[in-house]
């Protein structure tokens, strides 16, 4: 089981990232979406999403939840919200 956070790979693909947001729908399919690290001209490329069974675990938690990164929806939280 994928969770948020975790450092993963798509079997089909070879796509690898970290799982940023999970997807459940009504008839029971769950998706993940991966967001791949930054590529080596400093651009951040688009997250992309897979049905969870086919995501392979790499390494947990690379990032905890609770973690504050900067970027992403993150970058303007307001701080009197937590």
């Amino acid at each position: 089981m994928v969770k948020l956070g975790d450092f993963v790979k798509d079997t089909i693909s070879g796509f690898k990232g970290i799982a940023v947001s999970k997807h459940s729908y009504l008839q029971g399919c769950d998706r993940i979406s991966v967001q791949p690290p930054i590529d080596k001209n400093g651009k951040h490329p688009e997250s992309v999403t897979f049905d969870e069974p086919q995501l392979k675990v790499i390494k947990k938690q690379k990032i905890s939840a609770g973690q504050r990164i900067t970027g992403g929806a993150e970058k303007y939280s307001d701080e009197g919200r937590r």
